[in-house]
C-alpha cells in the first residue's frame, strides 16, 4: 500500500501548532522512519496518519486510492505498535495476538493459521502459550509487533518501539526488528529521536523540526549530504567549524583550511572520523574533554595558537 498526505497539519485549541502543512509519500513496502527531537511534530504526524488525530481542514490522507482523511482509526485498517506495546499482561502470548483477530470475528481455524504464522515470523513458537507478565523486555516486544501484524493491516505504524529497552537489548533489537518488517513486506513508519536506530532500520528517514519536515532521503544521502545546519548536526553530530570565509578558504584561530569551490561564503561543519593531524605538524592547544567510546577516545580541545 502507498501512502500520501497532502497539506496535512494539526493547531491544537490552544494554538499550538503542532505540524505545519506537510507533504509526503510512502511507497508500497516501503519503511520510512520519522526522525527528531522532542516536540518536532512526529508523534503527532503518526497519530493523524492512524486517525487518533483529527488534522486540520484542507489536509488529505490518501491509502492507494482510498481517502482516509476523515475515517476513523477501526476502519483504517493500520497496525500499531506503542512504546508500552499495550498487551494484555495476564493473557498468553497465543492469546494477545488472537485478540484482534477476534474482533475481526474470523473464523477460529483463520484465527489459528495466523497465529501460527506470526509466531513463527517472530520466533515466538516456544512462548505461545506464556503469559505475557512471564516473558522478557525483548519478547514483549516481538509479541507486541506479531499482535499487530497478524489482522493484516494495511500500514504499520509503530511510535518509538525499543524505547522501553536498554541499551545493549535495543541495539540488538534494533537490528532484529530491520529484518522481521522486510519480512513482513509492509508499509512501515515508526517513530523515534535516536538517529542510529533511524538509520538502521529505515530506507528513508524523513527528519522534522519545528512541526515540518527538513529533509527526506536514503540514510546515506542525509548524512553525507544535509540541506541544513540543523540536519547536519542531528544526523552524525557534525562539527560546527567557527571561523571567517574567504574565497575558497576558511580562517580558523588555529590555522586555515582550503574549501572546495561550491563551499564558499556558506557554513562549514566536520564530521569526527574525517579529522586527521598531519605527521609532520603538531597543533596547540588545551585538551578540555576526554571520552571513552569504546572503540576510540572523542577529545576536545580549544586551539590557543596557530599550527607550529
Amino acid at each position: 500500500m502507498t501512502l500520501r498526505l497532502t497539506n496535512t497539519s494539526k493547531t491544537f485549541p490552544d494554538g499550538t501548532k503542532a505540524l505545519l502543512p506537510t507533504e509526503l509519500t510512502v511507497k508500497t513496502g516501503e519503511i520510512v522512519s520519522l526522525l527528531g527531537p522532542s516536540g518536532c511534530g512526529k508523534t503527532t504526524l503518526l497519530r493523524i496518519i492512524a486517525g487518533l488525530e483529527t488534522s486540520n481542514a484542507g489536509s488529505e490522507i490518501w491509502f492507494d486510492d482510498d481517502n482516509v482523511t476523515t475515517l476513523p482509526v477501526e476502519r483504517r485498517k493500520v497496525g500499531m505498535v506503542f512504546q508500552s506495546y499495550a498487551l494484555f499482561p495476564n493473557m498468553s502470548v497465543r492469546a494477545n495476538i488472537g485478540y484482534g483477530l477476534k474482533i475481526q470475528k474470523l473464523s477460529k481455524l483463520e484465527i489459528d493459521s495466523r497465529i501460527t504464522e506470526v509466531l513463527e515470523m517472530c520466533q515466538l513458537q516456544d512462548f505461545s502459550a506464556r503469559a505475557v507478565s512471564q516473558l522478557s523486555g525483548g519478547q514483549r516486544q516481538r509479541v507486541a509487533l506479531a499482535r499487530a501484524i497478524a489482522p493484516r493491516p494495511r500500514l504499520l505504524l509503530l511510535d518509538e518501539p525499543l524505547s522501553a529497552l536498554d541499551a545493549a537489548m535495543r541495539k540488538d533489537l534494533r537490528d532484529e526488528l530491520a529484518v522481521l518488517l522486510r519480512e513482513f513486506e509492509i508499509t512501515a513508519i515508526f517513530v523515534t529521536h535516536d538517529q542510529n536506530e533511524a538509520m538502521a532500520i529505515a530506507d528513508r528517514v524523513a527528519v522534522m523540526s519545528d512541526g515540518h519536515i527538513v529533509q527526506i532521503g536514503t540514510p546515506e544521502e542525509l548524512y553525507r549530504n544535509p540541506n541544513s545546519a540543523f540536519v547536519a548536526g542531528f544526523v552524525g553530530n557534525a562539527m560546527h567549524l567557527d571561523g571567517k570565509s574567504t574565497g575558497n578558504e576558511l580562517i580558523l584561530e588555529g590555522g586555515s583550511l582550503k574549501l572546495p569551490s561550491k563551499g564558499a561564503g556558506h557554513n562549514v561543519y566536520v564530521r569526527a572520523e574525517d579529522v586527521h593531524i598531519d605527521d609532520n605538524g603538531s597543533l596547540c592547544g588545551q585538551v578540555e574533554t576526554i571520552t571513552f567510546l569504546g572503540t576510540h577516545y572523542r577529545v576536545g580541545s580549544r586551539v590557543s595558537c596557530p599550527i607550529c
